[in-house]
């Protein structure tokens, strides 16, 4: 169903949640059997949009999501230089659950 959504995405036009698709798409990789290289590739692919997108909250996201993956992965320093601009790009939500996720990592990962 993400493939459908994300072909959609690119014949209509209409990109608003491709990056979020892409995420998604990453966790069901994570959660399932295939090489967690392609769940990585997905989130790349995610952040990236959600950057050329301005889109902070996807991005924030993304790089949350990316940021456990290398951090379970031993690449702990790499993953709290992306998730922390993305962090602290945010003044004010801090309640939220996307924000609490990440800091909550970052307190983790520092």
């Amino acid at each position: 169903m993400i493939d459908e959504a994300l072909e959609m995405a690119t014949r209509t036009g209409d990109r608003s949640f491709e990056a979020e698709f892409y995420r998604v798409k990453a966790e069901l990789l994570l959660n399932s059997s295939r090489p967690p290289a392609e769940a990585e590739a997905c989130l790349l692919d995610s952040l990236r949009i959600a950057k050329e997108q301005d889109a902070k909250s996807f991005e924030l996201r993304s790089a949350t999501t990316l940021a456990h993956l290398w951090a379970d992965n031993g690449k702990r320093d790499k993953a709290a230089e992306l998730l922390a601009p993305a962090y602290d790009w945010f003044s004010e939500g801090f309640q939220t659950p996307d924000l609490k996720a990440a800091r909550a990592l970052l307190d983790q990962l520092t």
